[in-house]
């Protein structure tokens, strides 16, 4: 039988992204005096922003907006965020507790919207897939080498999670006919141009499917802006089902476009450049 006990059950991570909607009446000197800073400190949350050799164990990151466009899936508070924070630990706890005192620290001052998951050891990736895309894949550079973050949160219809697993790990590889011709790129081809200079992070739901207002997948990407062209290639490709016959099952909330700024009152200063 082809059920899903093969795979792997173990959390390797636990993330977060904050995003946070100022209140109609928010006052951004009064947000930017919140003092989530020494919360981070208080929960050990290392700035991964200068970061040499990619995130801390325990971090935190501050991305200030810079656009957004709408996505099938309708969550205003994702693409009206005016900053997005974003947490991440071994262990759930420092990233529950950042979640629940940022609610009570900033009141009424923004409506927040939190948007998290789990990283699990890779599903579909055997030694030949690991040297091809993840062995020579960028890693977090410090944000003045990367500043542009983009947060896309997704799920995939009823009709993805009712095949086997066996069945879903087809369409991450090419397609070929009885002669040996390539029908569709799929999902590793279709990404393939962006190995070397996009870092990729992707935060799955504890559970699959997701439970109703939660995503399945919440994917994030950061980029140099001599770059952006090949994000926006590769978000391309991965969206032509004639390429990536996957996409036909995945149904995606907004992109969230951000700028990597060093602390949080930064975030409320030049608010949209």
């Amino acid at each position: 039988m082809v059920d899903n006990s093969v795979l792997a059950g173990e959390i390797l991570r636990h993330g977060a992204y904050v995003c946070l909607r100022l209140s109609a009446a928010g006052d951004t000197r009064a947000a930017a005096a919140v003092a989530i800073p020494a919360l981070a400190e208080k929960l050990g949350l290392e700035n991964e922003f200068a970061s040499p050799a990619g995130p801390p164990a325990q971090s935190i990151a501050f991305l200030r907006r810079h656009g957004a466009t709408p996505g099938v899936i309708v969550d205003d508070d994702v693409v009206h965020a005016d900053a997005v924070v974003h947490v991440a630990a071994p262990k759930a706890q420092p990233v529950d507790d950042f979640c629940r005192e940022a609610a009570r620290l900033l009141g009424s001052l923004a409506r927040l919207r939190v948007l998290g998951g789990v990283v699990r050891p890779r599903t579909y990736t055997g030694a030949a897939m690991n040297n091809f895309a993840y062995a020579h894949q960028v890693v977090q550079q410090p944000g003045r080498a990367m500043p542009n973050a983009f947060l896309i949160p997704m799920s995939k219809t009823a009709a993805w999670w009712a095949k086997d697993w066996m069945e879903r790990h087809t369409y991450f590889l090419p397609r070929y006919d009885d002669d040996g011709r390539m029908q569709s790129e799929g999902h590793a081809l279709a990404s393939a141009a962006g190995i070397a200079c996009l870092l990729r992070r992707t935060y799955k739901s504890p559970t699959e499917p997701a439970p109703d207002g939660a995503y399945d997948f919440v994917t994030y990407f950061e980029c140099a802006d001599a770059d952006l062209p090949t994000f926006h290639q590769v978000c391309a490709s991965l969206r032509d089902v004639a390429r990536n016959p996957e996409w036909k099952f995945v149904r995606e909330g907004p992109t969230w476009h951000g700028r990597r700024v060093a602390t949080w009152p930064d975030l409320f200063t030049a608010r949209g450049a």
